[in-house]
């Protein structure tokens, strides 16, 4: 409890002296009306455009924040009625050759594009905000923006741009609909920010300076856009979103005949205010149009798989980050995944002023016959409060309810309710140097289960109590965490893998930063985490030490070595394959090396690699090799393939077992709006091998026609035949969205 309180005082202490001028003050934009119309066509001679202020001379941020960027880049902003206008021209540097881009698919990997992204922050209050960019080859790329730096790119709204490449520069113009973003009405300063992406030189840069260690989506270092006067009200915003799918599906692995699929559904959103948004959605088709990333599951808990549902998304911070990473009381992807419908749902959130943020959801979804599952409603009230310079305290509350159940015989038992109540001080002092958390949560769930069992997890010991700081300036990286789940702690609708347990970690780094070099950068770093159980005795420990070399080139390769020590809590099979278990209560010990490397991205063939080998559970030893190549005819079509190999040798009865991940994937962008996207997944840990082909047309900004193909195959080499069918599935799926 003193690392507790230690910790909770220095936050405090570092918020005050995080009290202090914005950053970037002095580097101001002024935005008027345009003068005459602006068509978006890549071209900016226009007079609307040369009546306009500049903003160039940027600042160098890789591959060192201490000068004036070599490669010119200006932009231009207006506005009128309905949007928000960006012209901007990137010129070529010294080295000659063409742009270096992935493909024209939307939301594209920025370390490997030629690119151009503005962030904005219509609160100015350098924490939340939205960014929107395209790369040299005119794909689009745009995401919401959330503790501070972050972007979720899952996010996709409507707006619309042009880019124009010429010898010696590419014009990018874009225009942002008022009714896309969210705004006070009468605020006449937001926080703005422009970067820019040259790979033929290696330089990253941005209108206002930032510190290297930092990404150029820092909020806390935007400019200020001064508008001439307050933007103007988007009027009614009104956005409804239907869609109309049909769909193929049969099973053969348990004889299951053709069965066909028609379904319709609806969301709109509801501007109530220019900052507050009301979504709403019946019976909503959440099915992932893309299919999660697969993976050789070696880990002792359940692994995490990020949200990408549009309706969840917006906003969706104030829920889903609440809390740690592996301490989550609220998880969307809770919700209607698995076969259980959801039969409607609204959400309430955004802005109630600068200082102000509300969130409040429900969503009722429907019983399901086969697992005995009732209808069940989760309900959301998030509210958080900005205080200091960049800090703020978030409450949540999160309610799973089953809707009058009762226990069917021979199906599995429901709890009635599952409620966790939440606080939360969020630390980010003005210059970004300092960020951490103080966090306590308490689970409530009924004292017996409807069957009459008893609930343990109203016996008390259900509170999460945990803390964070860490310093991040251009040398030094040190951190400290502290955590306690208690053992009945519950969180249905959240993602907390562990419970009953007491967690400490500590992190130092430091990077060394040479001149006149081929080496960018390079330094150690150590990491020391400890678990103890509910009585206080240590049950796992990890120390790590790691080395990173990132050279100017932009390829980065890591060497590290590390000791483990697990006290298993309860069985485990080393393998997860379902076999034999290692006994609760046996202690194992090992020492294990690694590498991996990436290389640079400039190059049409792009590759890297992981290993690992060392000590393993039992005695044992685990080698991985892991491998990933890509090659682009750039800019319409990109290949890629990963691979990775895990070899464990383990005493009986489990053996020598070998697991292959391979992953090929072929990527086709006939234009920035039409993709055809094909992968296999061949998982051997899970005897399973999996082909997606999916077909997007955006026929027009945020609405698109889906025809996706998906098989899954039985890789065995016996009975009934190698590469057997087990499902297979066509669905065609089209949305369209529509301004009222």
């Amino acid at each position: 409890m003193k690392l507790y309180l230690l910790l909770l005082l220095a936050l405090i202490t570092t918020s005050f002296s995080g009290l202090a001028q914005k950053k970037n003050e002095a580097y101001q934009l002024r935005i008027g009306r345009a003068v005459s119309p602006i068509v978006i066509d890549g071209h900016v001679e226009d007079p609307a455009w040369q009546a306009t202020e500049v903003a160039g001379n940027f600042w160098m941020v890789l591959p060192m924040d201490t000068s004036r960027a070599r490669v010119r880049t200006d932009v231009r902003m207006t506005y009128d009625d309905q949007n928000i206008y960006l012209s901007a021209v990137c010129y070529h540097g010294s080295v000659a050759g063409p742009y270096v881009v992935e493909s024209l698919r939307r939301d594209w990997n920025f370390p490997r594009n030629d690119n151009f992204i503005f962030f904005i922050d219509t609160f100015d209050d350098q924490t939340n905000g939205f960014a929107f960019g395209t790369n040299a080859a005119g794909a689009q790329w745009d995401g919401l923006l959330y503790e501070g730096s972050k972007a979720n790119l899952s996010w996709d709204n409507k707006w619309t741009s042009v880019v124009r490449n010429y010898p010696d520069r590419y014009v990018v113009e874009l225009a942002i609909p008022f009714k896309t973003i969210r705004y006070k009405q009468g605020i006449t300063r937001w926080g703005i920010n422009f970067s820019r992406q040259d790979l033929k030189t290696t330089e990253k840069s941005s209108w206002t300076p930032i510190p290297r260690q930092f990404p150029t989506a820092s909020l806390a270092y935007t400019g200020v856009l001064v508008w001439d006067q307050p933007p103007p009200s988007p009027g009614p915003n009104i956005s409804l979103i239907p869609y109309v799918l049909g769909g193929m599906t049969r099973d053969y692995e348990n004889g299951v005949a053709n069965s066909g699929r028609f379904d319709a559904g609806l969301d709109a959103k509801v501007a109530v205010t220019s900052s507050l948004n009301l979504d709403l959605t019946v019976n909503p088709d959440f099915s992932q149009v893309d299919v999660d990333q697969q993976v050789t599951n070696l880990d002792r808990y359940e692994l995490f798989f990020p949200e990408k549902r549009q309706f969840f998304l917006e906003n969706g911070d104030q829920f889903t980050n609440f809390g740690y990473g592996t301490i989550r009381p609220f998880f969307s992807r809770r919700i209607g995944l698995g076969g259980v419908p959801i039969r409607f749902g609204a959400r309430l959130s955004g802005k109630l002023n600068k200082d102000w943020r509300l969130g409040v959801m429900d969503m009722q979804t429907g019983h399901v016959d086969a697992l005995g599952l009732p209808a069940q409603n989760f309900a959301v009230v998030a509210l958080q409060r900005r205080v200091f310079a960049r800090s703020n305290i978030g409450v949540l509350f999160v309610n799973k309810e089953s809707l009058s159940y009762e226990p069917v015989e021979n199906k599995p038992v429901y709890s009635r309710y599952n409620r966790n109540l939440g606080v939360e001080y969020n630390l980010a002092s003005a210059n970004n140097l300092w960020t951490g958390k103080a966090l306590y949560l308490k689970s409530f769930c009924p004292t017996s289960l409807s069957s009459g069992q008893t609930n343990t997890a109203a016996e008390g010991n259900d509170a999460v109590v945990a803390a964070n700081l860490q310093y991040n300036d251009r040398h030094w990286l040190i951190g400290g965490q502290v955590e306690s789940v208690g053992q009945n702690y519950t969180a249905e609708a959240g993602y907390v893998p562990r419970r009953g347990y007491k967690r400490v970690m500590g992190t130092v780094g430091y990077t060394f930063i040479p001149t006149g070099s081929p080496v960018l950068s390079h330094g150690p770093t150590l990491t020391s985490t400890y678990f103890f159980d509910p009585s206080g005795r240590q049950s796992d420990n990890q120390n790590y030490l790691g080395y990173t070399v990132t050279f100017r080139s932009k390829s980065v390769f890591t060497g590290w070595v590390a000791s483990d020590y697990v006290r298993l809590l309860q069985p485990f099979d080393p393998t997860n394959s379902g076999r034999q278990t290692l006994a609760t209560g046996t202690q194992h010990r090992w020492t294990a090396w690694g590498t991996d490397f990436d290389s640079k991205p400039q190059s049409l063939l792009t590759y890297g690699f992981t290993t690992r080998y060392g000590g393993y559970y039992d005695n044992g030893t685990r080698l991985n090799l892991a491998a990933d190549i890509g090659y682009r005819f750039q800019p319409y079509v990109s290949l890629a393939a990963s691979a990775s190999y895990n070899d464990i040798r383990l005493p009986q009865p489990w053996g020598h077992t070998t697991f292959w991940l391979v992953g090929p994937r072929f990527d086709i962008t006939m234009t920035n709006t039409l993709y055809l996207t094909t992968f296999v997944q061949y998982n051997e840990q899970l005897k399973n091998m999996n082909l997606n082909a999916r077909i997007q047309w955006r026929y027009k900004p945020a609405s698109d026609l889906f025809i996706v193909y998906t098989d899954n195959y039985l890789p065995n080499m016996g009975e009934p035949g190698p590469f057997s069918v087990r499902n297979r599935a066509l669905v065609i799926k089209f949305t369209y969205w529509w301004n009222v």
